[in-house]
């Protein structure tokens, strides 16, 4: 229920949360050789992320599994960290690829799973990124662009909170909205002539 999105003053850009960190653990019935972690898996396959845990990053505003994989593949590099289970993992790829696999062997089958660099009694995930210049010519961010997202996303995922730093400028927000879809147009409302000053709205779970 806390992230915090840095944009750093060489302009990449991590995101930090406290969630139960993505999966670790290596999936024996991958395809590919050597076997992956599931963690490696979310970050290089379309679609992979809701196929390991369908309620952990259960959130509105997503892209149906597409979001992370493509900001591996469209970065000169990528540096995954996962804390979870007592352990801190790391791995890094260039332009999509893994760099520096670990490779073991359990039971005479190749295995791949995620580096392991310390012990922590914290849990979550960090995504640090660069996106790739080749691909986007200028990768300078307009933090007004970026914080309007955030707020909005604060809105939308009710009891989310969501901080946004910008270690270029100095700047910084807070936000942790409640009221979801309805205090979202209450807020956007603010400044406009309403029809009626009621919101209606309905929740349910599907």
């Amino acid at each position: 229920n806390d992230i915090h999105v840095t944009i750093h003053a060489d302009n990449s850009i991590s995101v930090t949360d406290n969630g139960r960190g993505i999966p670790t653990d290596v999936k024996m019935n991958d395809k590919h050789e050597p076997k992956r972690s599931a963690a490696e898996i979310v970050m290089t396959e379309l679609h992979a992320g809701g196929k390991f845990d369908q309620n952990s990053y259960k959130v509105s505003g997503g892209l149906h599994g597409v979001g992370v994989s493509c900001v591996n593949a469209l970065s000169s590099w990528l540096r995954l960290t996962v804390r979870r289970d007592g352990k801190k993992r790391f791995m890094e790829f260039h332009r999509g690829v893994a760099q520096d696999r670990v490779i073991e062997v359990v039971d005479g089958v190749e295995v791949s799973p995620m580096l392991v660099t310390g012990d922590t009694e914290n849990r979550g995930t960090e995504v640090h990124f660069m996106a790739d210049p080749t691909i986007f010519g200028t990768v300078e961010y307009h933090y007004d662009i970026l914080a309007k997202r955030m707020r909005e996303l604060s809105f939308l995922n009710n009891g989310v909170r969501i901080r946004l730093t910008d270690l270029r400028s100095g700047k910084e927000d807070d936000f942790a909205f409640a009221g979801g879809v309805k205090g979202f147009v209450e807020f956007i409302n603010k400044t406009k002539s309403t029809l009626h000053p009621t919101v209606f709205f309905a929740n349910g779970e599907k």
